[in-house]
Parts: structure tokens; C-alpha cells; sequence
């Protein structure tokens, strides 16, 4: 009975069409007098065969109701198309002023208070104790491996870019608009983290007045993922500076300048006097040891620490106005990465000394670890420290957040409403007073731990996402130049030199199974396998004895096993040709650099809690349905694709014009077939 039931549609379609064109053809073939109307009857018969063909390869789809292959296709197509760069614009003829020290101080700036003052007492106390100086040391290899990936976009794209616009040029709609999605809320919880932090310090000037003052008169809260309080400063600081910036306030390069330097002078002080009141005894096994949370703690921590160099973004931002981009960007951004893990490392290491571990505050660790030793006139130099790395980081980032919100509702991913731009101070006022107010409501009630946990892996994956983006682009064919025309010798170009994505020439004797891929299809395979055998083997180095409870044969196996597929997709892609030019800067060792960037950013977010994975499974289905349900549809490449899709549709529609019947008799009858051929 299915058989019949599936079959039936066919049975019943092919008989109608075969049986006007056996009506049809026999009856006026043979008959010389009346070659116009057989005329007519061969091009129906052309168009039923057609339609017939059509139908016969629907068939299989049409009768379980499933989407036919070409369905798929088109859909996946919509998922992975690119953004197209719009010529340059006044943004990107700004005077390139900006030196390499410009640009360092522009990401020391951004990255520096992240850390200093809001995860270094957070990452000690909770999770690694005084080995808090060995998960900076991890993530500041983890974010310099991404950093080097990160400067190949910067300098390739001839705007002011984000992730956001990197990948929506270069991978494709999807991915752009998570990336964007993620950014989204990773930038609204750190915000509202570096005002609860701010608060803390300005407590701690006060001697807990301003705490003690909210406890008494509003009570103490014991909810999980709540504050103890809520913390009205918190959110009064973010109000005060949105409106600042609704006004249409910016930050200027050398208010930038003055409070990088103010920091790192700041920084040098509570290292040399840190050093001063250090007492070895407090990483005795007394106090617990160095490391009393073990290797998953400090894998914890390094995860965690991944955020606080997440302000190299900030160099992407001025690019455009850097001297020479191929050679300034990436020194900047390894330099900055650099000097602020430095920072933090000997940081930590001072702040861990001076005062035992399980003692400190973790909303003012720096600050109140002077105050327990006695000095309170340095707990005021902290305190003015934090302030100025704080504010720069919030006006920054508070310009950043509706700004990017807006390019992406003006590339139609996002509602319209946040696109709309104030006439006279250009910003966008919808963005800023939604996100804003937003950003004040989770500083107001939310716990600073609890915000610090969502804090990295939105980060993370972000930039693993940018990291897998340069392997395929490195293998990806250049778009050919708009100068060459079409009498260009291209065959001879790719004659003389393999394209991107084939099989090196030195290698197909070796490797023949290969050869007969197309471009990038081997590629392509050797990608994903990539991703899923880091996957896997990060999964078996993390969780393999504790929550899989493997035994130790099996334990090994999944590891070899996990371990040879990586390796093989590793050659298997450094077997093809790749992209080289000279004109900008590349990633050195393509694909080695971005697969170890892979590896050890999967296996640093799969060290954080599973809370903080659902909260943010939950934030990306969120933006699933915002995406499937508006975005993909309002897509601003989708209404450029809708003009050239309605003229090919028309095209095919047409039927090429007929000569009259009354001239039909004058062709030779062997031309009669020709107006059905298709």
C-alpha cells in the first residue's frame, strides 16, 4: 500500500502528459499540409518533456512532502551569503596618524581594567587561589594565537570593522548575525559587571558605608545568581553615562592616552609596593597551597581570564587611521597582549602574597587587600586607578554596543527601529536607551560571580568562529579584480599556478584519492572534520574521567583515535594550495596557527559550568528565532538577491518567439525540432 501510494502522484502525472503528445504528434507529423500547427505541437511537446522531467525528479519529495534538494540548496545559500563592501567612504579616508604606539596604548587601554580590577579577585578566590597567575599566562596564549587571526581580517577589510562585519564579509549571514548576537550580550553583562566593580571601589573609599546603608534599609538577598544587595550606585553609573552619550559624547585618542598611562602607572605602583608587604607564607600549604582548586581550577580561571583580552578589538577600530596597517596592526596587538598579560601575571602574583587567598574581596580585591595590610592612602591610589580605566572601558563600550546593534538592523538582521539615527548628534538614541537601560537593570540585581561566569565564552566562541573563518579563507579563490576584463589571460594565470583549494602539484602523485576533488571540496570536509575531532578530543581530555567514566582502555582509544583524525585533517589541509600575497599581513603556519587556536579555546569553554552553557544555549536560541524570523527574510542582501532572482525566474519563463505558421512551410523539415530544443 505505500508503495502504490507513494508511486501514485507519477502514475497519474506521466500518462496526462504522455497522452496529449501521442494525441498529438502522430496525428499531424505526417501530414505536409499542415507543418505550422505540427510546428506548434513539437514546441508543447518540448515543454511537456521539460515539465515531465521536472516532475519526475520531485517525485521522490513530493510524495513524503520533504523539501527537494534545489530547496536546500537555495536555503543554504541564504545561511552562507557574504556581505558586499561598499566603495570607501569619508570613514575610510581619515589621515593615517596613528604609530604603532598609538595603536598599543589604544589596546593596552581596552584591555587592561577588564582584568585588573574585575577578574583577578573573582579568579582567585573562587577558582584557582594564587595559581590565578598561571590561567592568565593560559589565556594570554589562547587570546594571542586569536589576536594574530584577528589582524588578518583588521587588515584586510578597509573599514572601521568587528567581528561582526569580518565574518559577514568573509564566511557568511549566519554566523555573522551569532557573532554579532553574542557580542551583543557579552558586552551588556560586562558592562554591567565593570559598574558593579566600580561601585566596590568606590565602597571601599567610603569604608563600606555605602553597602552597609542598603543592607539595613533594603534588606540582604539569598538568591541564587542575585546580588547580596541591589546596587543602585551600579546602575545610577550606567544611566549617568548614557546619557552622556545620548547627547552625542565621545572619547577622544588622547583622553585614551592619559588614562592608558594613568593605569599602567598605577599598575607599576601596586607592583613594587605589593612586592614590599608580599608574605611567602600565604601560598604555604596552610593556606591551602598554590594551586588548591587543582588543574581543572586553573583551566577554570584560564577561561575565565580569556575575557580580560578581549579589548583588543580596540585597535581594530582605528585601523583605518594607522600609518602603515600591515605592519603596525599585528605588532600592536602582540605587543599590547603582551604587556598586559605581564600585568596581570604580576599582578596576581603580588595581590595572592600580600594577602591569603580565601581572604579576599573579590568586588575590590586590589583595593581592599591594601586596606587589610593598613594602607588605606594606597587603597585610594587603587581606587582612583580603577575609576580611570573603568570609565574610559564604559564610554567606550556604551558607544560601541548601539553602534554595531544599528549596522547590523541597517543590513536588515535586525529590527528597523534600531537603525534610526538622531539628525544632529548622529547616534542611535533607540539602541543606546534599549541596551542601556537593560545594562543598568543587570548591574542593579544581578551578582558580580554570576556575571563574570557569562563573561568568556561568549568571547570565545566568537573568536573561534573568526579563527575557522581564516582556513577557509586562506583556501577560498580570490574574487577576481574588477580591472581585469574579460580578454584577461586567466587560463594562463591558473595554468602557471595552482588556484586556492587544489591539491599542491608536488603532492598528487602521493596523494591521488584527492585529486579528482573539485576546488575546496576536500577542503571543506577536512574543515569540519577538523572542528569535530578538536571537539572530541577536547571532550575526552576534560570530561573522560569524570563525568563519561571511561575505563582506561577506552579512555585511551577515544584519545589515539581523537588524536590521529586531527592530525590527518591537519594534513590533509596543509596538502592544498592557500592563498599568499604580499600586500597585507597573513597569518604565519596556516592551518597549524588556527587549528592549535581551536584546540585550546574548545578546550577552555568546556572547563566552565554547565550554568553558564545553558544561560548561554538559551541566549543563541533566542537569537535563532530572531534570525529565522525576521532577519533572514529583511536581509539586505536578500532584497538585492530578490531583483536578480525575478529576472533569471522571468528568463526562464519566456519561450523564444515564434516564426508564424504562414512561413512555416519555407524551412526544411529537418529544422522543426530546433524551436523545442531548450
Amino acid at each position: 500500500m505505500l508503495i502504490a501510494t507513494s508511486r501514485r502522484p507519477e502514475a497519474q502525472w506521466r500518462p496526462q502528459c504522455l497522452r496529449r503528445a501521442t494525441l498529438w504528434t502522430p496525428q499531424y507529423s505526417l501530414q505536409g499540409t499542415r507543418l505550422g500547427l505540427c510546428w506548434r505541437t513539437e514546441q508543447a511537446l518540448g515543454q511537456r518533456c521539460q515539465q515531465l522531467t521536472w516532475c519526475s525528479s520531485q517525485l521522490p519529495t513530493m510524495a513524503w512532502g520533504l523539501p527537494s534538494t534545489a530547496s536546500l540548496a537555495r536555503f543554504c545559500q541564504k545561511l552562507n551569503r557574504l556581505k558586499t563592501l561598499e566603495e570607501p567612504t569619508t570613514e575610510t579616508s581619515l589621515r593615517r596618524h596613528l604609530t604603532t604606539l598609538d595603536l598599543t596604548l589604544q589596546g593596552v587601554g581596552g584591555m587592561v581594567g577588564l582584568g585588573l580590577y574585575i577578574l583577578t579577585g573573582t579568579v582567585a578566590k573562587w577558582m584557582a587561589g594564587p595559581a590565578v597567575l598561571v590561567s592568565f599566562s593560559v589565556a594570554a596564549v589562547a587570546s594571542l594565537l586569536t589576536a594574530l587571526c584577528y589582524a588578518e581580517f583588521v587588515v584586510r577589510v578597509p573599514c572601521r570593522g568587528s567581528s561582526y562585519l569580518f565574518t559577514y564579509v568573509f564566511t557568511g549571514e549566519l554566523w555573522a548575525f551569532l557573532v554579532g548576537w553574542i557580542v551583543l550580550i557579552q558586552w551588556l553583562i560586562g558592562v554591567a559587571a565593570m559598574a558593579r566593580v566600580w561601585s566596590s571601589y568606590l565602597d571601599v573609599i567610603f569604608s563600606y558605608r555605602i553597602r552597609s546603608f542598603t543592607e539595613a534599609h533594603v534588606g540582604i538577598w539569598q538568591v541564587p545568581f542575585l546580588a547580596r544587595y541591589p546596587d543602585f550606585l551600579a546602575a545610577g553609573i550606567i544611566l549617568l553615562f548614557l546619557a552622556f552619550v545620548s547627547c552625542g559624547g565621545r572619547v577622544s585618542s588622547w583622553v585614551n592616552h592619559i588614562f592608558s598611562a594613568i593605569s599602567l602607572i598605577v599598575i607599576l605602583f601596586i607592583i613594587i609596593l605589593g612586592f614590599v608587604l608580599a608574605h611567602p607564607h600565604n601560598w604555604s600549604a596552610e593556606e591551602g597551597g598554590f594551586a588548591p582548586f587543582g588543574f581543572s581550577g586553573i583551566m577554570t580561571g584560564a577561561a575565565t581570564c580569556f575575557y580580560a583580552f578581549a579589548g583588543f578589538g580596540a585597535i581594530a577600530a582605528s585601523s583605518v587611521e594607522a600609518q602603515n596597517p600591515k605592519r603596525t596592526v599585528p605588532m600592536a596587538l602582540a605587543i599590547s597582549v603582551g604587556v598586559v598579560a605581564g600585568a596581570y601575571i604580576l599582578v596576581s602574583t603580588v595581590l595572592t602574597l600580600m594577602v591569603p587567598w580565601h581572604n579576599l574581596d573579590p568586588d575590590s580585591a586590589l583595593a581592599d587587600a591594601f586596606h587589610q595590610q593598613g594602607h588605606s592612602w594606597a587603597a585610594f591610589i587603587v581606587v582612583a586607578g580603577a575609576i580611570c580605566a573603568i570609565i574610559t572601558l564604559l564610554l567606550n563600550i556604551l558607544l560601541f554596543v548601539p553602534r554595531m546593534v544599528c549596522a547590523m538592523s541597517a543590513d536588515g538582521l535586525f529590527f528597523q527601529v534600531f537603525a534610526c539615527v538622531h539628525p544632529r548628534t548622529q547616534v542611535p538614541v533607540a539602541g543606546i536607551l534599549v541596551f542601556g537601560v537593560l545594562m543598568a537593570f543587570l548591574a542593579l540585581l544581578l551578582d558580580l560571580e554570576a556575571l563574570v561566569q557569562f563573561l568568556s565564552i561568549g568571547i570565545m566562541l566568537e573568536l573561534t568562529v573568526l579563527t575557522t573563518s581564516i582556513i577557509i579563507l586562506r583556501f577560498r579563490k580570490s574574487p577576481p579584480s574588477s580591472s581585469q576584463g574579460p580578454g584577461s589571460p586567466v587560463g594562463t594565470e591558473q595554468a602557471s599556478a595552482p588556484e586556492p583549494g587544489q591539491l599542491r602539484p608536488a603532492l598528487r602523485p602521493y596523494l591521488r584519492f584527492l585529486g579528482g576533488c573539485r576546488p575546496g571540496a576536500a577542503v571543506a570536509w577536512s574543515l569540519s572534520v577538523l572542528v569535530a575531532s578538536a571537539i572530541t578530543l577536547d571532550c575526552v581530555l576534560v570530561f573522560g574521567d569524570s563525568a563519561l567514566h571511561l575505563p582506561p582502555w577506552g579512555y585511551t582509544l577515544l584519545l589515539l583515535l581523537s588524536s590521529a583524525t586531527f592530525l590527518l585533517s591537519l594534513l590533509v589541509l596543509g596538502a592544498h594550495q592557500q592563498q599568499h600575497r604580499q600586500d597585507t599581513f597573513q597569518v604565519p603556519m596556516v592551518p597549524l596557527t588556527p587549528a592549535l587556536s581551536i584546540l585550546l579555546n574548545v578546550f577552555l569553554m568546556l572547563h566552565l559550568s554547565y550554568v553558564t552553557w545553558l544561560g548561554f544555549s538559551i541566549w543563541l536560541l533566542i537569537g535563532l528565532v530572531v534570525y529565522f524570523g525576521y532577519g533572514i527574510r529583511h536581509s539586505k542582501e536578500n532584497q538585492q538577491e530578490r531583483p536578480r532572482l525575478m529576472a533569471t525566474h522571468s528568463s526562464l519563463k519566456m519561450v523564444p518567439a515564434l516564426q508564424p505558421p504562414s512561413q512555416a512551410p519555407a524551412q526544411e523539415p529537418g529544422h522543426m525540432e530546433e524551436p523545442t530544443s531548450p
